[in-house]
């Protein structure tokens, strides 16, 4: 069972986090928010160990900058709700925030291979595998040097893990919430199918709506455009690629407010 205790730091073994290495990142708090199909790499289903790895090894990696990670994860790897059209909505978005869960722990386990010190944070009450999400708490955890892993999106149904995202990035003061996909940007139209398509550098939220460009959901947009949060979306599939963005490489496409 995951402790619920919050030691003093110097026993736990975890580094302070606080303010990142001089001259290295450009963000201080990041909030990476990964699809499950993210973590069943080609397969699309399930978790795939080598992917997870990599992933934890990304994390560890940034980590040790001095940067503080927030992650939230979807479920599509294991239950899309969705795609369960005979099922209760309610119903099917619960089972999804059970994926989650499941994707959580098992990404917890690939960081703390690495020694890197973690919390899961779910919405939904399960003591025996999670802490309860507990804002105060979290930030105290990102302040010690821990990855904290926000599960089971943000309890409800009707909501998608994009508005989680958005959610707890605000509610622990992220820099930025940094969307990991597998292409290099956002596009006017799918790349995959369409040659012609045009990669955007630099969006407004409000072109985002507009345009309906399915950065995020649109009330995971509102929300960021609301309180001024800005979006990096990159292609997580590029080893090195987190660690570029929190150290400020202008890499896929920024979303943020229109520069007066």
């Amino acid at each position: 069972m995951q402790s619920t205790d919050d030691p003093d730091p110097a026993t736990d073994g975890a580094p302070r986090g606080g303010e990142p290495t001089p001259g290295k990142t450009r963000f201080r708090r990041i909030l990476l928010k990964l699809s499950g199909e993210a973590l069943a790499a080609g397969h699309g289903f399930g978790i795939d160990p080598a992917t997870l790895k990599q992933i934890a090894a990304e994390l560890v990696d940034v980590h040790a900058l001095g940067v503080e990670i927030g992650l939230v994860l979807g479920g599509g790897n294991i239950f899309r709700g969705l795609e369960a059209n005979e099922m209760d909505r309610a119903n099917a978005d619960y089972i999804g925030m059970l994926a989650t869960v499941m994707n959580a722990l098992a990404l917890q386990d690939a960081i703390e291979r690495l020694g890197v010190p973690t919390r899961v944070q779910s919405a939904l009450t399960i003591t025996r595998l999670a802490e309860p999400y507990i804002r105060r708490r979290a930030i105290r955890h990102l302040e010690k040097g821990r990855v904290v892993i926000f599960a089971a999106g943000t309890g409800n149904p009707y909501f998608t893990t994009d508005t989680a995202a958005a959610l707890r990035a605000m509610e622990i003061r992220a820099d930025i919430i940094l969307k990991a996909t597998k292409v290099d940007g956002v596009y006017d139209k799918d790349p995959a199918h369409h040659p012609d398509a045009t990669k955007f550098e630099r969006l407004t939220y409000l072109e985002v709506l507009n345009k309906d460009l399915r950065v995020m959901d649109a009330t995971a947009i509102s929300l960021c455009m609301d309180n001024g949060l800005p979006i990096r979306v990159f292609n997580l599939t590029v080893p090195g690629n987190i660690r570029r963005v929190v150290c400020g490489e202008e890499i896929g496409t920024v979303v943020r407010a229109e520069e007066r």
